[in-house]
């Protein structure tokens, strides 16, 4: 083989390569890509989750009470987030939204800012109005009924 046929032999490979490096990041960017079957707001909350782990922590761990006027905060750094305000706030206000979140609401308890800072602390009102929250979501909830036992035919002999 000659010196042209090796370099020939040497930019088909380099091709090749390139091809398949850019095939798989293509691969990669479609794994990552969002699901059409999530909901844009839990897909939201979870990118919060990344960036702020420590005020946003994954289930089961419990919810930490949010600084007041977090989501201003929030809505400032949008951009650099890559995520419109409109899905922040509505990604705060579901956050903000349940038992899990009702349940951290004591009296006394250390309000975190985006670094994980205090910025306050829950107020007897506040920690209040968490369990009258609480207690009306738990009264709109239909009771379970246990499944009742079912009989099964004598079998026949």
């Amino acid at each position: 083989m000659g010196f042209e046929q090796l370099a020939s032999l040497r930019d088909q490979l380099a091709q090749q390569a390139a091809a398949e490096k850019a095939k798989k990041q293509e691969k990669k960017k479609q794994h990552q890509a969002p699901s059409a079957d999530v909901d844009p707001v839990v897909q939201t909350i979870g990118q919060l989750q990344k960036r702020f782990p420590t005020i946003f922590p994954k289930s089961p761990n419990p919810k930490v009470p949010l600084k007041i006027g977090i989501h201003n905060d929030l809505v400032e750094l949008s951009e650099q987030l890559g995520i419109a305000k409109e899905a922040l706030l509505e990604a705060i206000k579901t956050w903000c939204t349940g038992n899990r979140y009702w349940a951290c609401m004591v009296e006394g308890a250390i309000r975190v800012d985006l670094n994980g800072n205090e910025a306050g602390r829950v107020t007897k009102d506040n920690a209040v109005q968490a369990q009258r929250l609480k207690y009306r979501s738990q009264k709109k909830k239909p009771k379970k009924t246990e499944a009742k036992p079912v009989r099964q035919a004598p079998a026949a002999e």
